[in-house]
């Protein structure tokens, strides 16, 4: 097993260490503000070690957003497909989300509110969160109600989208309204506009 030289550190939580610490630092600091040599030092390895990893401060920006994004997306997938009646898969996905932040806020804060988006290898990669996302519940809805491949995914894009405003806005809001009361609030709104659509007999 390969390992770097300062902590003889496995690669692999190597890098786990050194994406934590860019985590903290581009959330605080921003992209622009970030300087690698301080994201070395929360690592506590030196800037070679840093640079060995990772060539550029844009490539450790893009292997945060991925490693945050895949999470999520996994996350989303996984709601989905734990459930069989759809009012349940709604209220799973919306919970997913909250969780998530439970979890990782730092990283939903750099998912969606960062000072890269306009970047094109990071509008990209949002982009394909939002779509990956939307795919689990646009198969869903395109089975249940028979709806054409694009119509159904316009539905679950206004899904997906619906619920990372509102998760943003309770994040802002520093949880003022209670996690369950914000997820039942969130789940119920989209299920009356969903629910619309019915089964196929």
């Amino acid at each position: 097993m390969s390992t770097d030289l300062k902590g003889r550190l496995p690669r692999d939580e190597r890098r786990a260490q050194l994406l934590a610490a860019a985590l903290e630092v581009f959330t605080q600091a921003g992209y622009h503000s970030a300087a690698m040599d301080e994201i070395a030092d929360r690592a506590n390895v030196s800037k070679p070690v840093l640079y060995q990893h990772f060539p550029s401060k844009l490539d450790l920006y893009l292997a945060v957003l991925d490693l945050h994004i895949d999470s999520l997306v996994f996350e989303i997938q996984k709601s989905v497909a734990s459930r069989t009646d759809n009012r349940e898969r709604v209220h799973a996905t919306v919970s997913a989300y909250f969780d998530f932040i439970n979890r990782e806020g730092e990283a939903f804060r750099l998912l969606f509110e960062s000072d890269m988006s306009v970047e094109p290898q990071v509008r990209q990669r949002l982009t394909r969160m939002t779509y990956d996302c939307a795919a689990a519940f646009s198969a869903v809805i395109s089975l249940d109600t028979g709806l054409p491949k694009e119509a159904s995914m316009m539905l679950a894009v206004g899904i997906i989208g619906n619920v990372q405003s509102a998760a943003r806005h309770w994040l802002e809001r520093d949880g003022k309204i209670d996690r369950d009361n914000a997820v039942e609030l969130v789940a119920t709104q989209i299920w009356r506009g969903i629910g619309g659509f019915p089964k196929q007999s």
